[in-house]
């Protein structure tokens, strides 16, 4: 077989199983794939070795008939998720050196099913950014282009090294995870498929945290079909994580029929935003007149408090995120800054810090102390927290009127150049969450779907959003839409 980096996750399973491809051959292919693919700053950690005993256990596992769905497929694992003996960075400073002696919840249950690691993806540093431009690995690129222009553009973050590794074909999937639409926008950002699940649906034992009500593992893939394969795999109960919800975990793919007929699909009149580009709205319009041709009802809704999503999150996230940052001072682990003659603990704390944390995890975490502090509190986090209830009402209001899931646009624009949003206005960089960050906020499930290509050729991605718990029924519709749409563009190889 040619080309088997380009396989599906189901058709790379279905191979698998006939004898027509072995694990080892796909992990070899994926793994020359990588090599020439350094321009793109994807993978920061690569792991062949492991890859390869990890294939051949795979492999045998196969031949003896005993493999699940995820047995023997190439994957890339963001550098959140904890591996054993493996560097896991959250692409900072501060963690340099650290190599977990455990592994991650979720990647102890892709393994535990044959799945194959690759290595480790770039991202912003600890989760924390739109763009891929805060890694101390470097910048990951798109591997799509505008036409013939050589600008490089941002994958989206903070999975931005998960997106660009499945849309280049380096892997097959990928982990993800979603504090604010850290799956979403770069899924959409690179003609991908990314889902954020219901908060609790996955295990966040393991995962470098960042905001620790919003953050959620996902899959990244190429079709739905395989990020169905994929979540069922990494979802599932872990007495670990106190917030981890103890309900089966459904077969996602055997959902998956593309019927939809009869079902509700609201279309909230708050997502209509100023400066929204003509394309993203008619992108919108033709993604509601596909689920309409394929059955459903389309019917417009008001999520009244959307409008304090942006606001809220940015309180929220910060706040969480200074707490859960405290704990890297430089005594038990990762970088620690050289001391002068004469200098104390303090010290050692504050150049540690400041050596070790890049500028927009110092900006959040400075954010968040304010708003947590005695003078502020009630002000801000309270207020913030008292927004976060509203706008989860108006989901459940919605929902409790028949609505069975929500159509929206993923991003505000389709992927722009690295550096085209300077430090300079963070607030334009923030922007990019518009249509992602309720959906945290209100702890509910959400996917991106390629649905078409802009003016300079960019894909183009739209969200749909749906009932706690029912990934399922949510992945369905996805499914629906996807064979609507027909996306079947990919980036041209420049790399």
């Amino acid at each position: 077989m040619s080309d088997l980096t380009k396989l599906t996750v189901a058709d790379a399973r279905d191979a698998l199983r006939t004898g027509d491809v072995t694990s080892v051959e796909l992990t070899e292919a994926c793994l020359t794939a990588i090599d020439g693919a350094d321009a793109l700053g994807a993978f920061v950690h690569k792991t062949p070795e492991i890859a390869l005993e990890q294939a051949g256990a795979a492999d045998a596992r196969i031949k003896a008939g005993d493999a699940p769905d995820m047995c023997g497929i190439p994957m890339g694992i963001k550098d959140l998720f904890c591996t054993n003996g493996v560097a896991s960075q959250a692409a900072s400073r501060i963690l340099e050196g650290f190599k977990p002696e455990y592994e991650s919840t979720v990647t102890s249950q892709l393994f535990d099913a044959g799945a194959v690691m690759l290595g480790k993806l770039n991202m912003d540093e600890f989760a924390m950014g739109s763009s891929n431009e805060t890694s101390c690995y470097g910048n990951a690129v798109n591997p799509w282009r505008r036409g013939n222009d050589d600008t490089l553009l941002t994958p989206g973050g903070s999975s931005g090294g998960s997106a660009s590794a499945v849309a280049a074909d380096l892997c097959l999937a990928a982990t993800g995870t979603d504090t604010g639409g850290s799956i979403r926008q770069p899924a959409a950002f690179t003609g991908i498929v990314g889902i954020k699940p219901t908060y609790g649906r996955c295990s966040r034992w393991g995962v470098v945290a960042f905001a620790s009500s919003l953050d959620q593992a996902g899959p990244m893939a190429k079709t739905v079909r395989d990020a169905a394969i994929v979540l069922r795999t990494m979802a599932g109960h872990d007495p670990k994580d106190s917030t981890s919800a103890d309900l089966a975990v459904p077969d996602f793919e055997a959902m998956l029929t593309g019927d939809i007929r009869g079902k509700k699909i609201g279309i909230p009149a708050e997502y209509r935003m100023e400066g929204t580009p003509a394309e993203i709205e008619k992108l919108w319009a033709d993604g509601a007149n596909m689920l309409r041709d394929a059955g459903a009802e389309i019917v417009d809704i008001s999520l009244p408090h959307a409008k304090y999503a942006l606001p809220a999150y940015y309180v929220i996230a910060p706040a969480e995120a200074s707490s859960n940052l405290a704990r890297y001072d430089g005594v038990r682990y990762g970088h620690r800054a050289k001391l002068a003659q004469g200098d104390g603990i303090t010290e050692m704390y504050e150049k540690t810090r400041a050596e070790g944390f890049g500028h927009e995890v110092q900006r959040r975490v400075m954010v968040g102390t304010y708003v947590l502090s005695a003078g502020f509190y009630d002000a801000y986090y309270n207020r913030a927290r008292k927004v976060r209830t509203l706008i989860k009402k108006d989901f459940e209001d919605a929902f409790a009127a028949g609505i069975d899931a929500i159509l929206t646009p993923a991003t505000p624009s389709a992927a722009f150049g690295l550096g085209e949003m300077t430090e300079a206005d963070p607030v334009q960089m923030y922007l990019n969450d518009v249509f992602t960050v309720t959906v945290n906020l209100a702890g509910l499930p959400g996917i991106s779907v390629p649905a078409g290509i802009d003016k300079q050729g960019l894909p183009l991605g739209l969200q749909l959003i749906g009932r706690p718990w029912e990934e399922g029924d949510l992945l369905n519709t996805a499914y629906a839409l996807e064979n609507a749409a027909g996306f079947v563009e990919k980036p041209s190889k420049w790399w």
